[in-house]
């Protein structure tokens, strides 16, 4: 039996067996081990809405249904994402002394969210989105080229995290040579303080200085030039943007960032591995490429690559048969709701050619649902339709190092080996 098998069985035996009142599906070492999932059956199972008064990050209500999940996400004048309130993470609210805020239109409510949101919006338009797919095109092709054939190399870096970031600076127009610091700043807004990559909040915020440094001199350059596609130029030329404070700035920033770079890049490793640990479903890719486009909202489900989103109550309200408390913090496991059986059939299986695979959570609900989904959703399409055009095998050698964190549901290191056609 694999150490997997083991592992897997052990959570499984320890998830229905431990007091519901003990459960904290919040653990970032769960992720970490990918062994969450048994947790999450048992709360749909016997507390779809679930409060855990004791964890690292506090006292928090886990919702876990689809249905109860889409009732909250929809319900934005009693759930607030408001950044003042706690913001969109289960994680600590900020202290109120703490002068390091960074406020963002996802952790807004209307109509500031609605409005801030209209500024960037355009990059994403279909237009933009056709413009940009021969790019995107050219560019998966030239790493795929440049990949080794028959020897072991790490997908993550050389593929997931390189394209997403190459379309990061495209959409900021950043310093091309400088590219990987936005890989690295969202690396280090979204790290839990165990991850190795920082050592206290301190040091979180001493590097997001930096950044903010970096971008203040990129704002300093476009408001000074004629308006132009890039989103840094949208920002400082934006009706709504322009008048930003320091930090406003740069918790917009950090959204974009994170936006563009956690979500696709995680969703390229996940939706390989996924192919890797289903050859049926590999060998059905394979003999049917068309299938690519119900292959592709197949793998954000699957991967789900933000585990959760965050509302505070801002009233006293019941759902799912409990009282939630005005002020209480309300996590959405969409990696819950994402394999609730009783809203997808088989939600269990990784299945590409599903009759309704668009049912999902991963990009969110309501007036927060993800404004660069049709862009995530056009690179994969086009890492896989290059995929299938040039490898006759991608093989995952071993079983990937995920992230620790409970927020983004990643990967940091797969490797693998490609053979050419």
């Amino acid at each position: 039996m694999s150490d997997v098998t083991t592992r897997d069985e052990a959570a499984r035996e320890k998830a229905f067996s431990m007091p519901l009142e003990e459960i904290d599906v919040a653990q970032p070492q769960l992720f970490k081990d990918n062994v969450m999932w048994p947790y999450f059956e048992r709360l749909r199972r016997d507390a779809p809405v679930h409060y855990c008064k004791d964890s690292q990050f506090g006292a928090y209500w886990s919702v876990t249904k689809y249905k109860d999940i889409m009732a909250v996400d929809t319900n934005h004048a009693v759930f607030s994402s408001e950044s003042g309130l706690g913001g969109i993470t289960v994680m600590n609210d900020p202290d109120p002394e703490d002068d390091f805020k960074l406020p963002m239109f996802i952790a807004m409510d209307p109509p500031k969210h609605d409005a801030q949101r209209k500024v960037v919006s355009p990059i994403v338009s279909p237009e933009n989105l056709a413009s940009m797919e021969d790019l995107i095109r050219g560019r998966v092709g030239e790493i795929f080229d440049n990949l080794p054939e028959n020897e072991p190399f790490d997908w993550v870096d050389r593929v997931s995290i390189e394209l997403t970031t190459q379309m990061l600076a495209t959409l900021f127009d950043f310093p091309w040579e400088e590219r990987r610091k936005l890989t690295y700043w969202s690396d280090i807004a979204t790290a839990d303080e165990n991850s190795g990559l920082i050592d206290s909040e301190d040091h979180r915020r001493e590097i997001l200085i930096e950044c903010l440094t970096y971008f203040t001199e990129l704002w300093n350059q476009r408001i000074n030039a004629e308006p132009a596609g890039d989103l840094i130029s949208m920002l400082c030329h934006g009706e709504s943007t322009k008048n930003m404070e320091p930090f406003e700035y740069l918790g917009n920033v950090v959204l974009l960032i994170v936006g563009g770079n956690d979500t696709t890049r995680n969703s390229i490793t996940g939706g390989l591995l996924a192919l890797n640990q289903n050859p049926d479903q590999f060998k059905k890719l394979r003999e049917n490429p068309d299938l690519v486009s119900s292959l592709v909202p197949e793998i954000i489900r699957w991967q789900t690559p933000l585990a959760h989103m965050r509302r505070t109550a801002l009233e006293d309200v019941e759902l799912g048969g409990k009282t939630i408390k005005k002020g209480d913090k309300v996590v959405m496991w969409y990696v819950s709701g994402n394999r609730d059986e009783e809203a997808i059939e088989d939600a269990d299986k990784f299945i590409i050619d599903r009759k309704r695979p668009r049912q999902h959570l991963s990009f969110g609900y309501g007036i927060h649902r993800c404004v660069g989904n049709r862009l995530a959703e056009m690179q994969l399409r086009i890492v896989w339709e290059e995929i299938l055009k040039r490898f006759e095998t991608v093989e995952v050698l071993e079983e990937p190092t995920r992230v620790l964190s409970s927020f983004v549901k990643g990967y940091e290191r797969m490797m693998v080996k490609v053979t050419r056609k």
